[in-house]
């Protein structure tokens, strides 16, 4: 087997004063609970006296009746019958606790993950290019239910055990003082055996849930991407990685597997020596008649009783560890607050921005510090007008969309719609009045109209369909199988890039947005395909004021003025005549794209 790499424990994996805090936090979504956990903890007692009164009632028995010069049967069937309800009454107890953790429990972490999977909802896009998706889905399944193992076991443990070994202690305490005090002897040897594996164990299963991450992450990007791999032949070397970061989780599953199951025998090897202990030091006493035989059977059911609780305890051990490790994961994510903010109070809503004039104002932006996208950008369109934005890759054109639709914030200089700074416009009302169509369309399960309106009751099928025809993606709509109700696979891998693009254009027709924004739209169409929607692109800009970053010549050159980008900044802008008569950078890229494009206008520039 290979030798697993050396894991370095960072704030992620371990537990800290971070993972308490994040736990606390969790723990306020039990407050609403706390008579169903009063409910569980009543049942706990009732159990746990269950429990004890058990060998307390076979001495009695042993003592009183067996070892009496005249046997009393009658005495013993009557104990026997008592001895029966009881253990019926825990058997109830132990069932109806059990069930009603069980169901707190998992309201608490429905909640949880319902309040986890919102809170990323509303996180900036920074974020998420931040962080890695196969993370995210390890904190929204794997997290969340390693926090509910907390309320539905270590809690039921700890409740039920620590009741167990007060109950248990102070039983032989009453029986035998003495005695009692020589079978406590075993408490710092177990409490000096915990302190020994503690660190052992948190570093094993820290190492274990940090490479099932890596691996759960590694999976979901690689499943993501299996056409690029597949297509450049990568299957190999994808294998290979993916065996190392397998390998690597066997090898610490089997490390914290080890040190677990050597701590637990460590402590039945240490309950089997006090059974024995006992033994010898109550035969001794039992044959000097200094207690009963009843005591001593008693002493040793309790001793069994007492390190039973304690297994458990240490067991749940790595329950914990987990649980800590993964509310601070969630903690992390819950805390993360997103860049842009909600305005307080919006001043403006979507209805007073009826009109569509969009303008950027000396606006300067950069996704890291120091490496500006955009430089000063500076310009205004007008209401229900259409514009064309052309430059190389890298030049800022989807960077002027994302800031637009306000997925980030400027750093400095203002982008306004109808003279309204977007940052004073709550990101409901100024979503509600764009749409955005990209390159790149995300389809979701669900049928075809489910996917035109997105899944907004609000949206008749009448609407569907107009906006289906005018995008031009009826006609092969009406082809399949279901028409209108055919069931598209996830990101609709059952369709040609082609028609997902065309689905993406009814989606936002749909909307009727007084902002429609084409961010590389057409770049995956055909031929065909652009032909049809270009036919009906003149109505679906008709009223609305429409931004296209162009990937294709034919699709700006009739847009009312073309904004010309290099280097984050805005060099050229008129219409595709005047910027050919200028001579300039627009008509260098018009020339590159090839003899034929300023005449057939279906030549593509070499653009992103």
């Amino acid at each position: 087997m290979a030798k697993a790499q050396p894991f370095d424990i960072d704030r992620e994996e371990t537990l800290s004063s971070t993972s308490f805090s994040a736990m606390r936090r969790l723990l306020a979504y039990a407050r609403p609970h706390w008579s169903s956990f009063l409910i569980v903890v009543g049942l706990v007692i009732v159990y746990n006296l269950t429990q004890v009164v058990q060998p307390w009632l076979v001495k009695i028995v042993i003592d009183q009746d067996l070892l009496a010069h005249h046997p009393r049967l009658h005495a013993i069937a009557v104990v026997g019958v008592f001895y029966l309800l009881v253990t019926f009454v825990g058997l109830v107890s132990n069932f109806i606790q059990n069930r009603r953790l069980q169901l707190t429990g998992q309201t608490i972490i429905r909640q949880i993950r319902q309040d986890l999977f919102a809170h990323i909802e509303s996180l900036s896009m920074r974020f998420f290019d931040t962080h890695e998706t196969g993370r995210l889905i390890t904190n929204v399944t794997s997290d969340t239910n390693r926090i509910s193992l907390f309320f539905t076991n270590f809690l039921l443990s700890v409740i039920r055990d620590g009741f167990s070994i007060m109950l248990v202690m102070a039983a032989m305490l009453l029986l035998d003082w003495k005695l009692a005090l020589i079978s406590f002897i075993v408490i710092p040897v177990i409490a000096l055996i915990s302190v020994l594996f503690r660190n052992k164990l948190r570093y094993s299963y820290g190492y274990t849930r940090s490479q099932l991450s890596r691996l759960i992450g590694y999976t979901a990007e690689n499943l993501g991407g299996m056409r690029i791999t597949q297509l450049f032949h990568q299957e190999t070397k994808q294998m290979d990685q993916y065996s190392k970061l397998n390998q690597a989780y066997t090898v610490g599953n089997v490390n914290e597997f080890r040190w677990s199951v050597l701590f637990n025998r460590t402590f039945d090897a240490l309950g089997n020596f006090s059974v024995a202990l006992m033994a010898w030091v109550g035969g001794l006493a039992v044959l000097h008649h200094a207690i009963q035989l009843g005591v001593l059977y008693a002493f040793t059911s309790y001793i069994r009783q007492f390190f039973t609780p304690i297994n458990s305890l240490t067991q749940q051990w790595n329950t914990l560890q987990s649980s800590m490790i993964s509310a601070e994961r969630i903690g992390g994510v819950l805390l993360t607050r997103p860049e842009v903010v909600e305005p307080p109070a919006p001043s403006t809503t979507d209805a007073s921005l009826g009109r569509g004039r969009v303008a950027f104002e000396h606006v300067s932006f950069g996704y890291q510090p120091g490496q500006p996208i955009l430089k000063d950008i500076h310009f205004q369109v007008e209401p229900r007008s259409f514009v064309g934005f052309v430059g190389q890759t890298g030049a800022g054109k989807s960077t002027l969309m994302a800031l637009l639709t306000r997925f980030y914030d400027v750093q400095s200089g203002a982008v306004t719609i109808d003279g309204v700074d977007i940052r004073q416009v709550g990101s409901r009302d100024l979503h509600r009045i764009m749409a955005i169509v990209q390159q790149e369309v995300n389809l979701f399960s669900g049928t075809v109209a489910d996917n035109i309106r997105l899944f907004r009751a609000d949206i008749s099928d009448r609407a569907v369909e107009e906006a289906a025809e005018i995008a031009g993606a009826a006609e092969f709509i009406r082809v399949m199988p279901g028409g209108y109700r055919s069931w598209l696979t996830a990101k609709g891998s059952n369709l040609s890039l082609g028609q997902r693009q065309l689905l993406a254009f009814a989606r936002a027709l749909t909307l009727n947005p007084r902002i429609l924004i084409l961010d590389e739209a057409t770049a995956s169409l055909d031929s065909h395909t652009e032909m049809i929607l270009q036919q009906g692109l003149t109505r679906i800009a008709e009223g609305r004021t429409t931004l296209v970053i162009a990937h294709r010549l034919s699709t700006i050159r009739q847009a009312d003025t073309i904004y010309v980008m290099d280097q984050g900044r805005v060099v050229e802008q008129g219409t595709h005549q005047h910027l050919i008569e200028l001579g300039g950078y627009y008509a260098e890229l018009v020339h590159r794209s090839g003899p034929t494009a300023d005449v057939s206008g279906a030549a593509d520039f070499p653009l992103d």
